[in-house]
């Protein structure tokens, strides 16, 4: 999962230099990365079904500049927030892990 390297290694590397211990690093890190994840698959799927046409062309009285979106623009937007929210999702769970103020088992 490059995600989850590319936030413990962003991580680690920013605790060195705070001096934090690395696994306090590892769960800061995984805990803002996932509820950035989260809260950008929530704004995601909430994107309306208009879109701005790309054309804008020659202004002409009453012409729109937005259209409906294709059912296949729609789906993409539902799977791509179901990305993100699961990507955030796993990286709080790896954070809460990585945390040793509490004990998993």
């Amino acid at each position: 999962m490059l995600a989850a390297a590319l936030t413990a290694i962003g991580s680690l590397v920013i605790g060195l230099l705070m001096g934090a211990s690395l696994t306090r690093s590892l769960a800061i890190g995984f805990y803002l990365v996932g509820s950035f994840w989260l809260v950008s698959g929530f704004f995601v799927g909430n994107r309306g079904p208009v879109r701005l046409k790309s054309d804008f062309g020659a202004p002409l009285f009453g012409s729109r500049f937005v259209r409906w979106a294709t059912p296949e623009e729609r789906e993409e937007t539902i799977n791509m927030s179901a990305i993100y929210v699961v990507l955030g999702f796993v990286l709080i769970l790896l954070g809460f892990a990585a945390d040793t103020r509490y004990s998993l088992f």
